[in-house]
């Protein structure tokens, strides 16, 4: 029965079967959000990719649509991204009608085969029908593989409005590359950022750039994006990012220390919607990790997207990023006081909920040495602590449940330096899922994602600190899915 599987999230997007990773495409429009995403239709591990397509019209319940983009005579369609092009620059639709344009990377399979370096390129396709069809331009590739890149692929669009003009940044191996477009089918070389900058353990992928306000001053800054894969600080796939100044020619940044939207080993590979309404920038991501992404003992799917998550910029002895889950996941929910028992200094509940829920709670700052322990009945046990005198969380997934489907699942134990922002208490949340969790500290300054395959749910909470805990609450989270949907 579908959404009832072994180790099946009920409220993170997965697929109804077989292999998914990076999400793709996503944008906003006529009150649906999309998300697609690298897809294989054909089997639980990768292969010959294609885009599958799900819709929502809240970012919390989603609906499976008709697979989006297929393979061609060009390639697998690998990712990228898409844009509203309201004044129709494109010249696919009308003012009154304006297409969605996706951009996405060609992979020619013989030429990646035979050890090539130009089988990597970029190709646009076009919906008149809010994204449910594409038709493929004629034209392609738009940005043809002309420098002999081996790996030249993500391309993120977007308007800059300053400039009246498309921007566009690829990945190059190990930089980013920019360009412009009056009409999204020529493209112009601008710039490349990053030679010598930032975190370079692997291959750069998935670039995203977009301005956001400085949450304590209201000065607007740029900031991009660019997951890893290998060489992340907690080994394997990462997601890392800039903050700095984008002239709609040149990216600039002063940042010295590497930053990571997470630190958990499962959130890689994520972008944000365009065309919202407003100024929010809602990130998605995809929740896993290519060291064991292929072996997670799920059968007839793998993989799940991070909750959808809003980004706040913040600048508190530098700039950083925070990411928390939309208010959607939960507002409409009831939150309860869990009944506790404290012995010995550990604050106890047990609840058959807890593994489909939100955990939250809050401690005085500042905040001193605890402990998070998560587990069954079995003894299966997943920790999250907090180490004062070095300022760091720990994940400790080692005995959560199944781990020996891969060498490299259980260890190392996820190391993340904590950041605070300024107040006198500091709220912690966890939002637990079958198979996955999400934790933020203090409103998502810090955040971790872990995937972990338990036998059996986990229904025991404990909170080992000396602090007062206030606010503790657990909030029961529906499926998202039901046979409408599925």
């Amino acid at each position: 029965m579908l959404y009832h599987e072994n180790f099946r999230p009920k409220y993170h997007f997965s697929p109804k079967s077989h292999w998914m990773n990076d999400p793709n495409g996503l944008v906003y429009h006529k009150g649906t959000y999309h998300l697609y995403y690298q897809f294989y239709p054909d089997s639980t591990v990768w292969g010959p990719m294609h885009w599958g397509h799900a819709t929502s019209d809240n970012l919390r319940d989603w609906k499976h649509q008709p697979i989006a983009l297929e393979p061609d005579s060009l390639g697998y369609i690998f990712s990228g991204s898409a844009v509203i092009d309201h004044q129709n620059t494109s010249g696919f639709g009308t003012e009154e009608n304006p297409p969605l344009v996706a951009m996405f990377t060609y992979h020619e399979p013989n030429g990646a085969q035979a050890k090539t370096n130009d089988y990597q390129y970029q190709g646009i396709a076009y919906s008149l029908d809010n994204g449910k069809t594409f038709t493929k331009y004629e034209g392609n590739p738009v940005v043809p593989n002309t420098e002999g890149f081996i790996d030249f692929r993500d391309p993120k669009v977007f308007w800059h409005e300053a400039s009246q003009k498309w921007i566009l940044i690829l990945v190059a191996g190990d930089r980013a590359l920019f360009y412009n477009s009056e009409n999204l089918k020529d493209w112009n070389y601008l710039s490349e950022f990053g030679k010598d900058t930032g975190a370079h353990g692997g291959v750069w992928e998935c670039p995203d750039l977009f301005p956001l306000k400085v949450a304590e001053t209201g000065e607007t800054k740029w900031v991009l994006l660019i997951s890893i894969n290998p060489g992340a600080p907690n080994s394997g796939s990462g997601t890392q990012y800039f903050v700095g100044e984008f002239d709609g020619e040149h990216f600039t940044t002063s940042q010295t220390e590497e930053l990571w939207i997470d630190l958990g080993r499962d959130n890689y590979a994520g972008i944000t919607y365009n065309n919202l309404p407003g100024e929010d920038r809602i990130f998605i991501g995809w929740m896993s990790n290519w060291e064991y992404g292929q072996q997670v003992p799920t059968e007839k799917w793998r993989s799940a997207m991070t909750l959808p998550r809003k980004l706040n910029l913040h600048n508190n002895n530098g700039y950083f990023l925070s990411n928390f889950p939309v208010a959607a996941i939960t507002d409409q929910l009831e939150k309860q006081k869990p009944e506790t028992i404290k012995e010995d200094g550990i604050l106890h509940f047990k609840n058959p909920k807890l593994n489909q829920a939100e955990i939250s709670f809050s401690l005085p700052s500042p905040v001193t040495d605890f402990e998070i322990m998560l587990s069954n009945d079995d003894g299966e046990r997943l920790s999250i602590s907090y180490n004062a005198a070095q300022n760091t969380y720990s994940l400790d997934r080692s005995l959560s449940g199944l781990t020996d489907f891969a060498d490299s699942f259980a260890k190392p134990v996820m190391k993340a330096p904590a950041r605070f922002t300024a107040g006198d208490s500091v709220p912690f949340s966890i939002f637990l899922d079958t198979s996955s969790i999400e934790f933020f500290a203090d409103g998502g300054a810090n955040a971790l994602t872990a995937v972990f395959f338990p036998k059996k749910p986990y229904t025991h909470f404990q909170l080992k600190t000396d602090a007062p805990v206030s606010e503790l609450s657990l909030t029961p989270i529906p499926s998202i899915w039901n046979t409408e949907n599925q």
